[in-house]
């Protein structure tokens, strides 16, 4: 009788313990939920950060070291081209004015030289003629008239010279602004000795641009006169616009990147150079896949992303490259194909190679 009792108490335990064993294994499969990979079609639309630079900037400076008499302009100053912005010390072309009246003056005594030398001249050429003076007589008369015509020459060779120094003085005393703009730096005050600095910055205000950094993979499909939209930071809310006017021709082999140019048409000069903003290009529609929002895991400590993708009865923890978020769903670049099915619900209890159990 006991015996049969141990062996009944067996039985029940051995099942016992299937059953058991039964509900861990059912306790240990994570369910889960998936979704397919589509591929749709998505607006590639970019957008790139950048600061606005003018399309023209001029340092003006002299080409010779010399005291700043006077800065007639500030920073912000709106300023035309041709308008006088600065005088320095004048004091040269002051010297070179008292020498050019001199000069002046010398010229007009050697013309009185040179119409008694000619006076003279004619008087002995005529009494040679007739025998009334030597051949050496008529030649000396002839060589002074000579001399004193040479001597004019040379004086008058000197004024042009002393007013091309004093055009050129000029021109350096007096700096002008050499396009329509606005004055972004000024680097000195009155009194000061001009050094290396420009004396001035003066930038174009209208047109302006921005430079822009964007990945060669889109080098085919942008052309010049594209359309682009600019926001700033300074004006939030407001919207201007753009166009592609310059795409350079090399890839930056770092960066895998080419720079192009937008050009802004700023007539009301509300853009200034430097503000920061972004630019929005519409780089045609491409096929791509798109996967629900909730499949993405973040790697702790890092900013990758990974999904888990479904095959055979097990995960594998694959790495992703977002592209733009789409609603409730992510463009994805690299790391998924279309057709695989990707979990949405159940990442907390899963690990690379798993197996799993699907629910609806």
């Amino acid at each position: 009788m006991k015996k049969i009792f141990f062996v009944a108490l067996a039985v029940l335990t051995l099942a016992s313990c299937g059953s058991k064993d039964k509900d861990v294994k059912m306790q240990v499969t994570p369910q889960v939920k998936l979704a397919k990979v589509e591929r749709i079609p998505v607006e590639q639309n970019e957008t790139y950060t950048a600061t606005v630079e003018s399309d023209v900037k001029n340092n003006i400076s002299p080409n010779t070291p010399r005291r700043i008499k006077k800065i007639y302009v500030d920073v912000g100053d709106v300023v035309r081209a041709g308008q006088t912005v600065a005088l320095l010390d004048v004091a040269s072309e002051d010297q070179l004015n008292i020498q050019l009246q001199s000069q002046m003056s010398a010229v007009e005594s050697q013309k009185a030289q040179v119409q008694l030398a000619q006076s003279e001249y004619n008087r002995i050429e005529e009494l040679y003629k007739i025998g009334g003076v030597s051949k050496s007589d008529f030649e000396s008369a002839q060589t002074q008239l000579t001399i004193q015509k040479l001597l004019l020459k040379q004086q008058q060779n000197q004024i042009n010279t002393l007013k091309s120094q004093i055009n050129q003085t000029s021109q350096n005393t007096r700096l002008v602004a050499p396009i329509s703009g606005v004055v972004t730096a000024r680097n000195y005050d009155d009194g000061d000795m001009y050094a290396s600095l420009p004396i001035l910055t003066v930038e174009q205000l209208n047109p302006i641009k921005m430079k822009v950094n964007v990945s060669e993979s889109y080098f085919s499909l942008l052309k010049n006169g594209m359309s682009a939209s600019i926001d700033l930071d300074a004006y939030q809310g407001e919207v201007f616009s753009g166009k592609v006017t310059t795409i350079y021709p090399a890839i930056d082999q770092a960066t895998h990147t080419f720079v192009v140019e937008i050009t802004i048409t700023n007539h009301d000069n509300k853009v200034r150079p430097g503000m920061f903003g972004r630019a929005r290009l519409a780089l045609g529609v491409e096929e791509r896949c798109v996967i629900p929002d909730a499949a993405l895991v973040k790697q702790v400590g890092a900013g990758d992303r990974y999904v888990y993708v479904y095959k055979d009865g097990k995960v594998t923890y694959q790495k992703i490259e977002l592209g733009k978020h789409l609603g409730d769903k992510y463009e994805i670049l690299n790391g998924v194909k279309d057709g695989d099915q990707v979990v949405i619900a159940g990442q907390a209890r899963l690990a690379n190679g798993r197996e799993v159990e699907v629910v609806k």
